[in-house]
Order: structure tokens, then sequence, then C-alpha cells
């Protein structure tokens, strides 16, 4: 028997911890047999003796070496007592670690970079980016049309592996719909659904891109998406965006230089400057696209929520063949129901379709259902007119709220579209930014937007989410912060 052993033991056991005590000495076990403290075919103390060395009670350990024997690391000898099995290989002694906790790293990984990609979670007032109200949704139409999506799938033994490109229930809905709201020529087979409009994005440049590539992207725009195209080994090149949207010509000068292969926009409402891309240069990205043979990635995240004339048909409606589109039901319903969907010719959806089946092979079915009961019960565009009227009630209360708080400290243009507002500010946004963060307010910093180091700063700030006394109160923590 190993003398002292014990001590090393009983200095890993924790009652506080939440993991239950036999857990925690089973745990300790295995890792001094793993290291060569234990060696295979030592004695270890009866069930008795260790309950009395590390002050247990004699059930415990027990329950220990029965658990340690079921699967193979212990043997028990009968009268000669409890020992490692002998079966096991000699390990040589080795210095483990002396917490081998769950946050004890013994591999290499990607470290992800210090800034998260989504404004953090936390006690402090948070400005979000344009996400919609998820208080407006009606809960119990959720709750019905669930219930409902259950017992239609459980009647037709549903509950299985599926098509990794959705189902097709949600698929035609979204297709008539975009057909019929955004003039796009397209069926069910031209639509991949994904967990919301980022997992899209990363679809798309997971099936376009190899390590080398270049993909360009406008120089203020969303972080998550130019993370993803990095994460792939691509290259990515920042271009100027202005009062029209992206500068065309700029991408006709990197295509002169590069063998481009993807230019990812948001022609509707620029994110997050929330311009709107006009025509002529819409058309002149075509050409280029056709020319040079780059697909076209176009994020419409917010398409619905259009207060000036009517929304911009999609690039995607009069160039599909360019064109892989991507949108999001989470702003049109609630950002927690996780769906969106990327549109494509038939191949090119096949063959996103191949790596939702490497990452997503299930999907959620159920909830997929549900959300296209919704659709096919009008449910949806009921919400939408609702929330689109109480939304521009919102923009004009913000506007108002800004000049009332800030007066000439911020410049800003009142958007045509989206749920956002760009607002510059005529003080130094550094120090704005650090006392706004330490007084409290959770917002994504001006740098997050920032492709390169000429594009200009400011900050995009949410107003669908916050009714006018929430956003009046949000507006004055901000200018409190105000250097």
């Amino acid at each position: 028997m190993l003398q002292n052993w014990h001590v090393g033991l009983r200095d890993r056991i924790d009652r506080s911890r939440r993991e239950p005590l036999h857990f925690q000495i089973v745990n300790a076990i295995v890792q001094d047999i793993e290291s060569g403290r234990l060696p295979s075919g030592a004695y270890l103390p009866s069930s008795r003796g260790l309950a009395a060395m590390l002050d247990l009670n004699r059930k415990t350990v027990v329950l220990v070496y029965q658990h340690l024997i079921a699967q193979g690391w212990l043997t028990s000898l009968g009268t000669r007592g409890t020992a490692v099995a002998s079966t096991l290989p000699e390990v040589p002694a080795t210095t483990a670690p002396s917490d081998p906790g769950p946050d004890n790293v013994g591999y290499t990984y990607a470290v992800p970079p210090a800034r998260a990609l989504s404004i953090p979670e936390g006690p402090g007032l948070r400005l979000d980016e344009g996400t919609p109200d998820g208080r407006l949704f009606r809960h119990n139409l959720l709750v019905k049309s669930y219930r409902s999506a259950a017992q239609r799938i459980a009647r037709a033994n549903g509950f299985k592996y599926r098509d990794p490109r959705g189902t097709r229930a949600l698929r035609g809905a979204i297709a008539e719909m975009l057909c019929s709201k955004r003039g796009m020529d397209i069926g069910e087979d031209n639509v991949c659904i994904t967990r919301g409009s980022q997992n899209g994005i990363h679809l798309a440049c997971q099936m376009l891109l190899q390590p080398g590539d270049t993909v360009i992207v406008e120089e203020l725009t969303y972080e998550p998406a130019v993370a993803a195209m990095r994460a792939l080994g691509a290259k990515v090149i920042a271009v100027s965006v202005d009062e029209d949207g992206i500068d065309v010509e700029d991408i006709a000068a990197a295509c002169r230089l590069h063998r481009v292969r993807a230019v990812f926009v948001t022609p509707h409402h620029q994110f997050p400057t929330t311009v709107v891309m006009r025509p002529e240069r819409r058309l002149r990205l075509v050409e280029l696209a056709r020319q040079n043979g780059f697909a076209i990635i176009e994020d419409d995240y917010d398409h619905e929520f259009h207060f000036e004339s009517q929304p911009h048909l999609p690039i995607a409606s009069y160039a599909p063949g360019q064109v892989i589109y991507v949108g999001s039901m989470s702003k049109l319903l609630l950002p927690t129901l996780r769906l969106g969907f990327a549109v494509a010719p038939r191949p090119v959806v096949d063959a996103i379709a191949h790596h939702v089946s490497l990452t997503d092979g299930m999907g959620n079915a159920l909830e997929e259902e549900a959300v296209a009961q919704l659709i096919a019960e009008g449910e949806l565009q009921r919400h939408v007119r609702s929330a689109r009227q109480i939304y521009a009630e919102r923009r004009s209360a913000f506007s108002r709220n800004l000049d009332a708080v800030f007066g000439d400290l911020v410049d800003y243009r009142t958007p045509d579209g989206g749920l956002a507002f760009w607002l510059r500010f005529r003080t130094d946004i550094e120090r704005l930014e650090e006392r706004a963060a330490a007084s409290g307010l959770l917002f994504a910093p001006s740098q997050s937007y920032r492709q390169r180091d000429s594009a200009p700063r400011g900050l995009r700030v949410g107003f669908a989410s916050l009714d006018a006394g929430e956003q009046l109160a949000a507006l004055r923590l901000l200018r409190s912060a105000v250097p």
C-alpha cells in the first residue's frame, strides 16, 4: 500500500464544490492512476481505512470503489483488499497539475480575440445595434404554433433526422414570402434554413472560400462577418463607403490587383451607417461580379423595416446568378428564434447544405414547423405591420430625444429604414466610450465596425427595443459620458 498517498487525495476534496464528493474522489484516483502516482497493482486502503483518513462516511468510499471496480480501474482481490487493475499499462510518474479543474487546458487551441463579437451581458444598461423588441410579439401565438407543430410532426412520425436544407414547409413559406414581398423568382429548392443570418454568412463563406482567397468588404461593416472570413483564412480588403453605399470603383480597382472571390455588402440598410445603396451602384456591382466571376454575399438583415417609400428590391431579385442572399427571421419575430436563410441557385444551396450537415445536420424541425405555421396563418405579416408602425414612432422619438439630449454634440441622419441610428460625435470618442462603459453602459465599440484605420468612427445605437422613456434614460446616461 502506498504510504501517505491519502494526504494528496484529501487536499483535492472540496466540499464547497457542486460536484458530488464521491465523483471528486473517483476523478482524483483516476488522475493518480493516469499520472503514475498509483501504479498498476498498487493496493489501496480499505474502504473503512480510507474513509477515516479522509474524514468521510464509509458508504461514500464504498461507492467510490464500486464505481472504479465496475469501470475497470480497480480490482477487488477479496480478503486481500482492493488494488489498481493489473491490466493497466505502466505509466511513468508525471507532475500532473495540482488542480486539474475544468478550465485547465493541456493542449493548444485557437484563442479568440480579446474583444467579444457581441455586446457582453452584464448588469448595466444595454444599447443594442438594432434589435427588435421581443415584448411586442404575442408569446401565446408561439406557444400555440409549437403545440400544433409538435402534434402535426408526431402524427406524421416526423421526429427524425431531416434534410439539412430545412423543413419543406418553412423553405416553401420563405420562398413564397420572398417572391411576393421582395420580387425574388425562387422556389423552396433555392432556400437553405440557417441558424440566424450570421450562420448563413459563415456557411456562404465556407462554401466559397479557401485560405488565401480575397474578399472585399465595406470599410465600416459587420465585424462577425469579417471574423468568419478571416477564420477561414481569407484575405479581407476594405473599400470606401459613403452616402450612396459601397464605392464600386474601389471594388473595380481592387479587382485589377487581386482575384476577388466574394464581395460582402449590406445594401438595403448599410451596417452600421444605415445608408441605402443607390441603384446605379448596385448595377455596377453586378457588372463587376459578372466580369470578374465573384459572388455577392448580400446581407439583408431587416428588409421589412423600411419607413420612407417602398423597400428597395434586393440585388438578388435581378441578379440571382451572382448573389448569395442572406436574411433573418429573428428580426421579424424574436431574436431568440435563431432562424435565418440563405438563398442561391440550387447547386449552391446544395453545397451550403453539405456544410450544414457537417455541423448541424438535424437543425430544429419543431421550431421550423412552428414558424412556418405562423407565416401560413398570416401571423407573421400581422406582427410585422404592427411592429413597423411602433418602430416608426420610436424612430421619430429617438430623433427628438437625440436633439434634446445632445444638441449639436452629435451628427446623425434619421435612417430611411432599419432599427438603428449611426451617431458621429463632435468630441473625443475614445474618452466618451471609456466613460460610458465605466458608467454601466453596454454597447458595441466604434472600433468594432472599422476595417481600416482611415474609416470614420461612430456608434450604432438601436432604437427599436426601447420605448421613448427608455430611450431618454439611455441617451442621458450616454450624454453624461461626454468629456
